[in-house]
C-alpha cells in the first residue's frame, strides 16, 4: 500500500508491503524491516530491524483532520492524503470512534488471560486480553471507554492472527 503522508508540513512517500509476519516499510525510498503489534485500537509497539523499540499513538483530531502521533514521548501533526493506492482499490479509515471496537489477535498465540468478562464496563487503555506470541505476553487493550458486548476467548485458547477476540460497545 502506497501513502503520501504530511508529517510537520513535509510530504512523503511511505510504501508498506506484508511480507510474512513483518512489515517492510520504505519513506522516500528508505527501507526497513519492521515487527508490529497492535496494544489497542489506537497504540502500535514497533520494533525495528536495528532493534529499535518504538511505542506509537495515533489519535485523530476532529477539529483538524490531521492525525495526532506521539512517537515515544515526541508528537507529530500528520496528514494522509487521499490518494492512498492497495490493490486498485481506494482505502477509507474510520477516525470516528463510533461503532463497536473489535479486538482481534494481531498474531497467531495462546491466551494467557482474559481481563475482562461479558457485560463489564472498561475504561480507554484497560488492559482486556493478553496472548502470549513468540514467548512474548501482549497486552490487548480497549481504546475507548464502552462495554464488553462479546467475548470469542477463554484463557488457555490458541488464535490465529485476525481472529476475533472481544467486541466494545
Amino acid at each position: 500500500m502506497e501513502y503520501e503522508v504530511e508529517v510537520n508540513g513535509r510530504v512523503r512517500q511511505v510504501a508498506l508491503h506484508r511480507t510474512g509476519g513483518h512489515f517492510s516499510v520504505s519513506v522516500d525510498g528508505r527501507k526497513w524491516h519492521v515487527d508490529a503489534v497492535s496494544l489497542d485500537v489506537r497504540t502500535l509497539s514497533l520494533i525495528v530491524e536495528s532493534g529499535t523499540s518504538y511505542e506509537i499513538s495515533v489519535t485523530p483530531d476532529a477539529a483538524t483532520g490531521l492525525l495526532n502521533v506521539i512517537v515515544g514521548t515526541i508528537p507529530f501533526a500528520v496528514a494522509l492524503n487521499a490518494r492512498r493506492r492497495g490493490r486498485g482499490r481506494q482505502v477509507e479509515l474510520d477516525h470516528s470512534g463510533s461503532g463497536p471496537q473489535r479486538i482481534v489477535a494481531p498474531m497467531p498465540g495462546k491466551i494467557v488471560r482474559v481481563a475482562v468478562t461479558s457485560g463489564e464496563t472498561v475504561r480507554a487503555r484497560q488492559t482486556v486480553v493478553v496472548i502470549e506470541a513468540m514467548k512474548m505476553e501482549n497486552e490487548l487493550r480497549a481504546g475507548r471507554d464502552g462495554t464488553v458486548g462479546e467475548l470469542h476467548v477463554r484463557e488457555g485458547a490458541s488464535v490465529e492472527a485476525g481472529e476475533l477476540l472481544v467486541v466494545i460497545q
